[in-house]
Formats: structure tokens, sequence, C-alpha cells
């Protein structure tokens, strides 16, 4: 009954959250079984969590680093970088993408942020707005999967996971993510003849590399000299002010940027700060950077982002608690149980489990919003896959990256929204736009599926 009551009143339109816990009060007042207060307790409890302290500080971060001007110095660096390449600005796309993911956690704020500058620039290039909606759209889903990653906060709070180990998982998976979408790139280039955007300038493009260079290398120059003996907390204080000091000194593109994700995963998987400090660690730097260091940012632009920030961490917690008494109901009402027992009996193969668990959380996130969905699939489907011998990290990541393709199809697909309003196309032909990108997109999701070896080795090295 509890299901019926759900399903007709999302068929009124009502707003997810509202029609699950509108469901669940209607049942409760129905049937009688469980007391009033016991909706409300359990919907306050559902987001009386440290570390969903993280979710407010990520969303924060991730509004200030598109509000402090970064967005265009990523742009930048990824034009010098593979600009130049056939399908150039698509590729710009893509890379932009994986670097601003670093920064963000969310899909929607990659889509809205980078979408809008992106987008633009094709367009005057002469791509189609079919096109640069298309990549766009497709380049928007890596930004949950490479760390920080709201989904992934959420999925391990449910799960009862690390989510340093879901950060570490998430980053080659988001790297294999991009390689396919560019190699779509280079085969739209191919059929239709384009060239490069921006001619090869081996100065411009040995400075992006020597910023990656140093992206990468101080990290590995910090552990090598804890490893042989230096006090950790200052060696990182004295290289955090090297690297403002060598930024002066060569102007760099993007370097402190893209740092983001390294300071945040560096510290997590060493024990420095936990995901909730991290996040907390973000918006700092992203202050740091916007008003002391690019000074970008003024005290009108971040009144505004906080209320932002209120505005969008209010409802995602509403969604989170309206899906944890719904979870919960399901549970109570044995739902979740006959669920399990009818796979169990159905197949004990987790290959199988897999195939239609992807096919099930691809359908609801054509439905649901991600944070909804996650909240309502993990009670059910976490112990089947526990049963079979998955490992909740790889299934966490499986479970992110399929309704991050939900935010890419109708009817709920908000991504897709948002490329119809930057472009001004229509929802239906923006629809068929994406629709060549879903190519990659499945073939990235079974590989990621069927081969963990290629991608869990990252976690288990630290967790």
């Amino acid at each position: 009954m509890l299901k019926i009551i759900f399903l007709f009143l999302m068929s009124g339109g009502l707003p997810v959250a509202i029609a699950m816990a509108g469901s669940v009060i209607i049942y409760a007042l129905w049937t009688g079984s469980v007391p009033a207060f016991v909706v409300i307790h359990r919907m306050i409890s559902g987001i009386d969590s440290f570390p969903l302290l993280a979710v407010p500080f990520f969303i924060l971060a991730g509004n200030l680093m598109n509000n402090a001007g970064i967005t265009n110095r990523i742009f930048s660096l990824a034009l010098a970088l593979v600009g130049w390449l056939k399908g150039g600005l698509g590729h710009v796309n893509i890379m932009a993408s994986v670097i601003f993911s670093g920064m963000s956690g969310t899909a929607i704020a990659d889509a809205a942020g980078l979408g809008t500058i992106e987008i633009k620039a094709m367009k005057e290039q002469g791509y189609s707005s079919e096109f640069a909606a298309g990549v766009t759209a497709a380049s928007a889903t890596l930004g949950p999967i490479i760390p920080p990653s709201l989904p992934f906060v959420i999925y391990a709070m449910l799960a009862n996971v690390s989510v340093g180990s879901l950060f570490l998982a998430g980053i080659v998976p988001g790297l294999l993510l991009a390689l396919m979408m560019m190699a779509a790139v280079s085969f739209f280039a191919w059929r239709n003849g384009w060239g490069g955007d921006v001619k090869f300038h081996a100065g411009r493009f040995g400075k992006a590399i020597s910023e990656f260079a140093v992206v990468i290398g101080w990290p590995i120059a910090i552990w090598l000299l804890v490893q042989a003996g230096a006090p950790p907390r200052i060696t990182v204080f004295a290289g955090l002010i090297l690297l403002f000091v060598a930024d002066r000194i060569f102007r760099f593109h993007a370097v402190l940027p893209i740092m983001t994700p390294v300071l945040l995963v560096g510290g997590m998987t060493t024990g420095l700060f936990t995901p909730t400090e991290g996040a907390i660690a973000a918006c700092l730097w992203a202050m740091v950077l916007g008003f002391f260091w690019y000074r970008t940012l003024s005290f009108k632009v971040f009144t505004k982002v906080c209320l932002e920030t209120v505005e969008t961490t209010a409802t995602v917690l509403f969604i989170v608690a309206a899906s944890s008494i719904f979870a919960w109901m399901l549970t109570a009402t044995g739902v979740t149980a006959a669920i399990a027992a009818w796979v169990l009996g159905f197949t004990h193969e987790a290959w199988t489990f897999f195939l239609l668990a992807n096919l099930l959380m691809l359908f609801v996130g054509c439905f649901l919003e991600p944070t909804a969905a996650i909240t309502i699939l993990v009670p059910i489907l976490l112990p089947i896959a526990q049963q079979l011998g998955i490992d909740p990290i790889h299934f966490g990541l499986v479970m992110v990256l399929n309704l991050m393709i939900g935010l890419l199809t109708p009817p709920v697909g908000l991504v897709l929204f948002i490329m119809a309003r930057i472009t001004g196309m229509s929802v239906e032909r923006t629809t068929v736009a994406i629709l060549p990108w879903f190519v990659p997109l499945l073939l990235s999701l079974a590989i990621i599926t069927y081969f963990p070896g290629l991608f869990m080795w990252l976690p288990r090295m630290f967790y």
C-alpha cells in the first residue's frame, strides 16, 4: 500500500521529497501501525549525522569557486592543453570538467558554472548547439565521480563505509570516463572534418604541462620529506608557502585551484582531517583564493553565494530526511526483505545481480533526484550486494555513476534542463542531442561494473 500511495502522489506532480514524506504520513495515519511522532523522529535522525555536515561545505566550496572567476582560469588552461586537437573545444570541454570536478562535487555545478562559458565559446567557434549541449551534459557527469563528491558522502553515510575510500575509488573511473568521451569527440571530429580551434603553441602547451607537473609533484615531494623525517604539519605549511611564491613568480593559470582535490584527498588519506573537516578546509582554501589571492570575490558576492548555499543545502537535506523515513518504512513493512528474497531466489551470480541492479538504477535515475535515489536504493540493494560478496565501495561507485547518467534523461534530469536553458533549445531537442553520448557513458559503466580490479587497487593502498 505504501508503494501505491507514493506512486499516486508522484503521478500528481508533487516534488519527490514531499511525495515520499507524504506517503509515509498517510500510510501511518491510515494503518495506525506507526505513531505519528516516529515519522518526525526518523526524519530528524536521518539528517542528524556528522558526515552530512560535509554537504553544505562542499556546496559552498563549489559555489565560491564558481563565483571567484576560477572557471575562466580552468577553461584557459584546458584550451592551452588540448584546444589544438581536432574537435578542440570538445576536448577542452571535457578536460575543463575533469579539473573542475575536483572542486565542485556536483554535476549541476559543473553544468551551470563551466557550461555557460563552454557552450558560448563553442557556438562562437561554429559548433552546433546540439554538439555543444551533448558534450557539456556528458562531461558534467564527471563532477560527482572525481573527488570530492556529494553523492559519495551521502552513500558513505548510509552504507557505513569510508568517504576517503570512495573518493580514491572515483579517480581512475573518472579518468576512464573522460578518455571515453574524448574518444567520442575525436570520432565526431573525424566524421565532420573538424580541425583544432587554436594553433598549437609550444610555450602555452609547455606551461600547461608544467602546471600539472607542479600539482602532481608537490604532494610527492611533501610525502618524501615526511618519510625522511620532516615534521608533517610544518612541512605542509612550508610547502604551501612555496606554492604561493611560485604562483606569484611564474603566474600560473590554475595551479592553486587544481590543488583543491590534492589537499582534500591527501589530508583525508593521511589522517590530517576527516571528510567533514576537509570540506571546511576546501571552503577556506576557496575563500583565500577568491578574497586575498586573486581578489575576485567581494563581500556582496560572498553573501549571495552563502544564500544560494543555504537554499541548496536545505533542498538536499530535506530530500535526505524524507528519503530516510521512506526507506525506513520500506524496511519496516518488509518490502526490502521481500525484494532481497526475490533477487536471491532468482540468481546467486554477482554479474547477473549487477545487470539487474544497473537496469533498475538507470530506470530510477530517470524519475528521482540522485540524493533521493541513493537514500532509497542503498537499504534495498546494498544488503543483497554484500551477500553476493560485492565490495560496498565498488557498488557505491556503480550506483552513483548510474544516477549521474539519470541526470541527462527526462522527465526530471536536472542537467538536461540546464543545458536546454543555456542553449535556448527545447527539452526534446536537447534530449536528442545528448543521446549519442550515452554510448561512451554506458560503455564506461560496463567496464567499471565488471572490471573492478582496474580501479579498486587505489583505495586498497590506503584503507
